[in-house]
């Protein structure tokens, strides 16, 4: 790791293909590229203006795409200036408690013989990214098209996991939403942080289908008939990661609606319930309030009217009963 930037930095040489040198001072960049068979990449960490600074003068990188590697919150793209191209993604990380998405910005210069990648924050560790160069030695002689294609395939790798994630937490979602003892508040809380989640992460993946497919563009002279196959993978990754992202958008929507129309139909269950049981109360209100009358009546102050009050009372309540379960009122 070099000091010599007021951030974390990490440098490495390839030179045929084969990695030569690491952990070199950044201000040896411009010698090495004078070298015809080197290729470099850089890693900055949270830098400052004055540390990308260094970049124009050892890679005279245009001072816009420093602006936009400094600024947060770009739209992943990918921008074409006359000796180099500027790439923008996004790392998407998952809590699968929660349901939260985080995102983190990342920023890329491309040249012909250097790859300059900027951190905004931590959450993209270097090691996978190193692994994945690491584990293909055979590809290196592709130069920095090996070393980009590395880049966003992790990046493309986490967006795909996210939305795996995602689809198997709105399966349990469904399991909510028809347990038999509702539970309608969990139930829209979770709903609320996964369509949130989605409606980032969509923001993130889409625009990455025009960013892979700009790169496989002849005319950019980046992708190379090694790589291509590569590229054309991961372009494969970005299409299904988005037509995932937006058919669990359509779900979680069917899954809201679906939840309000069993809440409609649980209290139409107990309105249903409530009436036949007003009806029943009703009847017998009604035979009790006639033989509480203060006049006379057939059996009035005899056993056998109290009795026939008794038997009326419970013959029309029961039939009741019996009439509403018959229908599935009760």
């Amino acid at each position: 790791m070099t000091t010599a930037l007021g951030c974390e930095a990490h440098t490495r040489v390839y030179r045929g293909g084969a990695l030569a040198e690491e952990d070199f001072p950044v201000e040896q960049i411009s010698d090495l590229l004078d070298e015809d068979d080197a290729v470099v990449w850089l890693d900055l960490l949270q830098p400052s203006r004055e540390d990308l600074g260094v970049l124009i003068e050892e890679l005279g990188l245009h001072p816009l795409a420093i602006d936009d590697a400094v600024n947060e919150h770009q739209r992943p793209k990918l921008d074409r200036y006359k000796d180099h191209l500027f790439l923008s993604a996004y790392v998407a990380r998952l809590d699968e408690e929660t349901a939260e998405l985080t995102i983190s910005e990342v920023a890329a210069f491309i040249t012909p013989r250097a790859l300059v990648t900027v951190r905004k924050s931590p959450d993209l560790q270097l090691a996978p990214l190193l692994e994945r160069w690491d584990g293909s030695p055979d590809n290196g002689v592709s130069g920095v098209s090996f070393l980009l294609h590395g880049l966003l395939d992790l990046l493309v790798d986490g967006h795909f996991t996210a939305v795996q994630v995602l689809d198997e937490q709105i399966e349990g979602l469904e399991d909510v939403l028809f347990d038999s003892q509702p539970r309608s508040q969990e139930l829209q809380r979770r709903s609320f942080e996964m369509r949130k989640s989605l409606v980032l992460l969509r923001r993130v993946v889409l625009p990455m289908r025009e960013v892979v497919n700009s790169l496989l563009r002849r005319d950019l002279g980046i992708v190379d008939d090694r790589m291509a196959p590569y590229y054309q993978d991961v372009y494969d990754h970005v299409l299904r990661a988005a037509e995932w992202t937006e058919s669990l958008r359509d779900l979680v929507s069917t899954i809201l609606e679906t939840n309000l129309t069993l809440q409609g139909n649980r209290l139409n269950e107990v309105m249903r319930n409530l009436t036949s049981w007003a009806a029943i109360l009703a009847v017998t209100t009604a035979i009790t309030g006639f033989y509480g009358q203060n006049v006379p009546y057939p059996g009035f102050a005899k056993p056998f009217g109290f009795w026939s009050s008794v038997i009326l009372l419970v013959g029309a309540a029961g039939g009741l009963y019996v009439f509403f379960k018959r229908r599935g009122w009760i």
